[in-house]
């Protein structure tokens, strides 16, 4: 996990590697100090967090950055995911976001010189009623009114695809799916350590094992943090923390409209290939891909509590595992080695927020639901795009926080302000 800092990783640089022994590779980033002022400090070590730094510095010119974490780089909800990326929404707010997070996946490893191994393998969204199918139908017209790929598959095209499914199943039959190519997986871990080895390299300060504590604001002004490191003084600050984000923001006085939820995956015991992509089961809130490794990837419906807990309950993971046989009957025999749990931002609409807040100098990166590790390019180079300017990314423009008082939602779902339903 370390190579040299202003060298480019190319065969030229892995046959030196080679040749040397392997002994003269140099860690991925620094581990500085703290200094006492930056112009712009980031609460959040996650994929959010250090995607901003990048492209505050890359886009922006503005290097005087840190990043702060209060455990190690990654450590929270971007290294607890089923590492699923698409840009197949519905509504208007959504659509033209998501895609532009897609066509930044689509360019991320020679931006960052960083295999983060981006696997477009396609997402298929099955449907299994008239009605379903009609849904899904809009939802793939509103799709290509924007640009982006779409294809509505009927029951023999599933059945080609994934000839193992229970199509034969008398309460949810398989009808037909929609597909999204370009959708796919990428490894979450190197997303992390790709940005933050880029941001690095531009000058930015990624500080681990560093806490905050308390944010000081002074006249109606976010003036610096109290951290387990100190107090450190900024211009500007950036709050990318996901299900810790109502907590951050009561330190400034701030009540979010925002619940904490804890998330659930698992993974199985390795097997050889049988999942080519990505599928999600339109019965029940059930999706699944297979990683590079063999394991089988997949996750369900959150624990429907409010929790800060990094782990889940027995319910939840029986609900998800009555998912996963009803559609592949196989995974009754595969054994589960592995489950773990991430905190997540659940919004009032089931949409994000990235917006400034009614203090000068605080920014806010929060409110993801499902959609943060997909999000997270277009995340990072919007959030900083407003952090730099002041101005919203136009992109990003709906993801206001007082759309929950003037009305202005975007209810992917349609299922109201219930945020454990989203």
């Amino acid at each position: 996990m370390c190579n040299e800092q202003h060298v480019k990783y190319s065969v030229s640089s892995l046959l030196l590697g080679g040749l040397t022994g392997q002994r003269n590779w140099q860690p991925l980033w620094r581990f500085p100090l703290p200094r006492p002022s930056y112009d712009v400090v980031l609460v959040g070590g996650g994929g959010h967090g250090v995607a901003t730094a990048y492209y505050l510095a890359k886009e922006h010119g503005i290097s005087n950055v840190a990043v702060l974490e209060k455990s190690y780089l990654g450590s929270g909800s971007v290294g607890r995911n089923t590492t699923i990326i698409r840009s197949n929404y519905l509504l208007a707010g959504n659509i033209p976001f998501y895609e532009w997070s897609m066509k930044l996946w689509e360019g991320l490893e020679q931006d960052l010189n960083y295999n983060a191994m981006v696997s477009q393998r396609g997402i298929l969204n099955l449907y299994h009623s008239d009605a379903q199918r009609d849904a899904f139908v809009r939802r793939g017209n509103a799709m290509r009114l924007h640009g982006v790929d779409a294809e509505l598959l009927d029951r023999e095209r599933v059945r080609a695809m994934y000839p193992f499914f229970d199509f034969a199943n008398a309460r949810f039959p398989i009808r037909g799916g929609l597909l999204q190519r370009r959708g796919g997986t990428v490894r979450h871990d190197a997303v992390v350590w790709g940005y933050a080895r880029a941001a690095d390299r531009r000058g930015v300060d990624l500080i681990q094992n560093c806490e905050v504590t308390g944010i000081r604001v002074e006249s109606g002004r976010a003036v610096g943090l109290d951290t387990s490191q100190g107090f450190i003084r900024a211009r500007k600050i950036g709050l990318a923390v996901a299900g810790n984000s109502s907590r951050l923001a009561a330190m400034a006085g701030l009540r979010l409209p925002i619940e904490s939820h804890v998330l659930q995956a698992f993974v199985t015991e390795g097997l050889k290939p049988i999942l080519p992509g990505v599928v999600t089961f339109g019965a029940g809130h059930f999706y699944i891909s297979q990683s590079d490794k063999g394991g089988l990837v997949f996750g369900g419906d959150l624990d429907g509590y409010n929790s800060y807990a990094q782990r889940g309950n027995l319910a939840a993971v029986e609900d998800v595992c009555e998912g996963g046989v009803s559609l592949m009957p196989l995974l009754g025999r595969v054994r589960i080695v592995r489950t773990w749990g991430g905190v997540m931002d659940m919004s009032m609409d089931g949409s994000p927020i990235i917006d400034r807040t009614p203090i000068d100098g605080l920014y806010l990166n929060a409110g993801w639901c499902y959609g943060g590790f997909k999000a997270t390019p277009a995340s990072g180079w919007c959030f900083a795009h407003l952090i730099a300017t002041d101005e919203p990314h136009p992109t990003a423009a709906a993801y206001r926080l007082d759309r929950f008082a003037s009305g202005r939602l975007i209810d992917e779902k349609g299922v109201g302000a219930q945020p454990n339903l989203h």
